[in-house]
């Protein structure tokens, strides 16, 4: 178990989407005192999760952090998934077609685009761009 573990255990444990914390209270949560990164470099609060242990044990718990405000050494933890191994929408059908069989969702989108008459999609949407290139590379060639 890892010094910021409790973190993730309260965490885990809070019910509302958001939980704000001062870093006074982070520390009493872990046992443990931040780091001085985490004192002084926005940057230690980001959500990526190779930014530090603290970030992994936050993010595993279904959280990232927001609205630091580092002179008033607090921030808010907000609800984003419910943490490693507990998937807010599992997988609905298998990642690939089995040999020689079509994906399943294969056709999904059919007759859901419709194009009304006379419109040429491949003229571009902005003519002075479309200037702007002929100037460039020359005319189109049809």
């Amino acid at each position: 178990m890892g010094k910021y573990e409790p973190l993730g255990a309260f965490l885990r444990g809070q019910r509302s989407q958001e939980v704000r914390l001062t870093f006074n209270e982070i520390e009493k949560i872990t046992g443990a005192k931040l780091p001085p990164k985490a004192q002084h470099h926005r940057a230690w609060w980001s959500n990526n999760a190779s930014n530090n242990v603290m970030t992994k044990v936050w993010l595993d718990a279904g959280f990232e952090s927001a609205q630091v405000d580092m002179q008033a050494r607090k921030l808010v933890f907000r609800r984003v998934a419910k943490g490693v191994g507990q998937e807010l929408f599992p997988p609905l059908v298998p990642t690939a077609a089995k040999k020689g069989e079509r994906h399943p969702i294969f056709g999904a989108l059919k007759d859901i685009t419709r194009l009304v008459p006379g419109v040429d999609l491949t003229e571009p949407a902005d003519p002075e761009w479309a200037d702007l290139v002929d100037k460039k590379y020359g005319p189109p060639v049809r």
